[in-house]
């Protein structure tokens, strides 16, 4: 076994937009995108299985979004390669958050969480 734990050795960066054209305020619809890239800084390919989302909106409601791969896909990223995809939420508010983790597997058949920090998702002008 190696000695770094794997899941310390995926970086996550996230990168957020509200989408004004697909939201309508007056019927509490409040629409974002996320894109995120997943690098991956370990030293052997791992592959992401499946995702697991916490998303909470503005009225401290939560919703957990559990499934296979990301958009359709289960990827393979190498060693020192990244990964990027873009996808998306509908919120009831103007703000909310979103964070969980992505379950990967290593080349040896080792499973680990990869933890997806917290983020923020706001229209503008939303926060002070």
């Amino acid at each position: 076994m190696d000695q770094f734990d794997p899941s310390t050795q995926i970086k996550i960066d996230i990168e957020t937009r509200f989408l004004p054209q697909q939201s309508d305020p007056e019927s509490h619809r409040f629409v974002f995108s996320y894109n995120i890239t997943i690098t991956n800084e370990y030293n052997q390919a791992v592959q992401l299985l499946s995702r697991r989302w916490v998303v909470t909106d503005g009225n401290e409601h939560v919703q957990e979004i559990e499934g296979e791969g990301v958009v359709g896909e289960q990827p393979l990223i190498q060693p020192n390669a990244s990964y990027q995809y873009t996808s998306g939420t509908v919120l009831a508010t103007r703000v909310g958050s979103m964070f969980g983790h992505y379950t990967m597997e290593t080349a040896e058949g080792e499973r680990f969480d990869a933890p997806i920090p917290a983020f923020t998702l706001a229209q503008p002008n939303a926060l002070h």
